[in-house]
């Protein structure tokens, strides 16, 4: 039961965006990666559905939601202060990719953040950011966030044409970028929905994010 549980689990984060730029980076290859942004059980899931994958992570906090599992599925975890720009005990060119997954929002100077990780990723290294766009700001308030403003610590709007002069400024290629819009969350919303209301849940702003194209990515490599 707790295996089929596990491959259950497995399955459902693969439609996770975060997963599938993961999978279109590396497939089935080794590949090491410096999650920015670690909490929620983020090195496990991972795992589970990339066992090559040397994982290291970065957070403000260490236990945002991760238990000693997930310690257990890192290869390194650094608990930093992004905003300090201090980052000289994560190794320089030594990742083959780095993931920054609703994190700059959170930080005012992320664009400096993400210069000083570069240096971090190895020539050929892949990156993906995403982040809630413009358009958040015109979303309706729901509880769990659809509006930017509904999380009182979002403290700045980024944009995809901002971070793609960024990147091609520091000798990186944006190989795909624009409004997120997955299509197996898309799908899925109506039974999400149902799922909260059998509950007796409130229902949660993530589920319309897709739909309402509430988030912007880039998914970036380092030439």
């Amino acid at each position: 039961m707790l295996k089929f549980e596990l491959s259950l689990k497995t399955f459902a984060s693969s439609f996770v965006s975060k997963i599938k730029f993961l999978r279109k980076s590396f497939g089935d290859k080794r590949f090491i990666l410096l999650d920015v942004g670690a909490g929620n059980h983020s090195a496990t899931k991972i795992t589970n559905v990339f066992p090559n994958c040397e994982y290291h992570g970065v957070d403000l906090e260490r236990d945002y939601n991760n238990s000693e599992d997930d310690f257990s599925a890192m290869k390194g975890f650094y608990q930093l202060d992004l905003t300090s720009l201090k980052f000289d005990s994560i190794p320089d060119n030594y990742f083959d990719g780095i993931w920054m997954v609703h994190v700059i929002e959170h930080l005012f100077n992320g664009d400096e953040v993400i210069k000083a990780l570069l240096p971090k990723l190895k020539r050929g290294g892949f990156l993906y950011i995403e982040y809630p766009g413009e358009k958040s700001k015109k979303l309706p308030s729901m509880h769990g966030t659809l509006n930017f403003y509904d999380d009182p610590t979002h403290v700045r709007i980024y944009s995809v044409g901002e971070l793609s002069d960024l990147f091609k400024s520091h000798n990186c290629k944006v190989l795909k970028s624009g409004t997120r819009r997955n299509a197996a969350f898309i799908i899925a919303m109506p039974f999400r929905i149902f799922v909260n209301f059998i509950k007796g849940k409130k229902l949660q702003g993530n589920i319309f994010w897709d739909v309402l194209g509430f988030a912007e990515y880039l998914w970036v490599k380092k030439l």
